[in-house]
């Protein structure tokens, strides 16, 4: 059995790595700015990547549902598929029409990542869920710290042009569906299949679940895993999501979680057009290395968190250390958009991403504590569904011409610095009341 959960393991690594591996990521606005599209900056700006967190929140949910209707595989290869799509479509459209529809496929793509990472529960028994969630993501880091590195190397040394690194970035994704094409079929899945499991644990007792368990009875019997396994799909997730959003911590994390991820794809989204508005942009842009930079040092953030967070602080504490750094997140991103030095803003932008790998690993650990284990992929999928809810209210309040602020590159991003000093703030102010509270009483 050991052999078997790290080999899957092992496997879907693979796939999470090619996918990642794609160098033209940290030169996407320069491609788009350049000598092969037919756009402005603030086409690119206001036009373009709205369409793709518009996409990816209108996808999301669904495509959860689809996701675990049809027991992953499927899914993971219908990203992949995607992949190449979207870069292909980027090689030979040159208007602003061929870019908004890339977006709406790049939606698709981002949302069908829930596959990626949902797959391996279904594969594995829970008690190697906690190494196999680190295989996957280390996975990823490393294809990001890869395809980051790679691309600096070959724009610093002219091997390539940014355009030509886009042939790199379909190649990785033809490999990944090749891949993801011998990948172990599921046999069932969190919800709608899960009457395929029941036999290996037919006897064994499992706590009763708010709305599963008769209403009548305070203490009701405990359910077997056959007798759940025969709940409707439908009541299971009602049955999950009220357990987890009646419970006051799961609520409070998740709503840390949900404000610092929407703040975090609303940076990265829009740096790369903030520094191609520096005056004093280098003749060799150094994207690829900062990107490189970002991950290696989010994933060694993300270590000493784990690290740090495992049964060494308690929740308050954990609290009280995210209000803290959430300010220092918004210092970060005041650093990156404020200087006239692109150097000064290439730093910024690399501790708070090193930031935030800790702060969102804490958030993620505090969260899981909390919930049913059956039903991690749902919450964290629909916080995720959260996040990008207030992402697409920053884009419309903030980017948008029809409706919004208008506000220029930079303006925007000093609005996601306060955005996330304000947050860090009130929970630290939060904190102190309710500690002073706690004393009086």
């Amino acid at each position: 059995m050991e052999l078997s959960w790290l080999r899957i393991s092992g496997v879907l690594c693979v796939f999470g790595f090619l996918r990642e591996l794609r160098p033209s990521e940290p030169y996407h606005a320069e491609i788009l700015l350049g000598e092969w599209y037919n756009v402005t900056q603030d086409q690119v700006n206001r036009a373009v990547y709205p369409i793709g967190t518009y996409s990816y929140l209108a996808l999301l949910i669904v495509v959860f549902l689809i996701t675990d209707f049809l027991r992953y595989k499927p899914m993971i290869i219908a990203n992949a598929l995607t992949g190449i799509i979207v870069w292909s479509v980027l090689i030979w459209t040159t208007t602003l029409l061929g870019l908004q529809i890339v977006e709406v496929f790049y939606g698709f793509y981002q949302a069908t990542e829930v596959a990626y990472y949902s797959y391996i529960y279904a594969k594995v028994e829970k008690k190697y869920y906690p190494r196999v969630t680190s295989h996957t993501r280390a996975a990823m880091f490393v294809g990001k710290l890869v395809a980051g590195l790679s691309a600096q190397l070959l724009i610093s040394f002219y091997w390539m042009n940014y355009m030509q690194l886009m042939y790199i970035s379909v190649g990785s994704q033809v490999l990944a569906l090749l891949w993801a094409i011998g990948l172990p079929r599921v046999e069932k899945s969190l919800y709608f299949h899960r009457k395929a499991s029941a036999s290996v644990e037919a006897n064994t007792p499992v706590a009763p679940v708010d709305n599963i368990a008769p209403k009548d009875a305070k203490d009701a019997p405990e359910l077997s895993v056959a007798k759940k396994d025969r709940v409707q799909p439908i009541q299971l997730l009602w049955a999950h999501f009220h357990s987890a959003y009646t419970n006051p911590m799961v609520l409070q994390w998740s709503l840390w979680y949900a404000i610092s991820l929407a703040g975090y794809l609303q940076v990265t989204t829009y740096m790369q057009v903030v520094w191609k508005s520096f005056e004093n942009e280098p003749t060799i842009v150094w994207n690829g290395g900062v990107d490189a930079a970002l991950t290696a040092l989010a994933a060694l953030f993300s270590l000493m968190a784990g690290y740090l967070h495992a049964g060494r602080l308690k929740t308050r504490s954990s609290l009280l250390l995210l209000a803290v750094l959430s300010v220092l997140e918004g210092g970060c991103i005041l650093l990156a958009s404020w200087t006239t030095n692109i150097y000064l803003s290439y730093l910024g932008y690399v501790l708070f991403g090193a930031l935030f790998g800790f702060t969102i690993t804490v958030a993620s650990a505090e969260l899981a504590k909390s919930l049913v284990e059956d039903s991690f992929a749902l919450i964290f999928g629909i916080n995720t569904l959260i996040a990008l809810i207030l992402q697409t209210s920053l884009t419309l309040v903030v980017v948008s011409e029809s409706g919004g602020l208008y506000l220029t590159t930079f303006e925007q991003f000093t609005v996601y610095a306060f955005y996330y000093i304000v947050v860090g703030t009130v929970y630290f102010i939060a904190i102190i009341v309710q500690y002073a509270m706690t004393c009086k009483t």
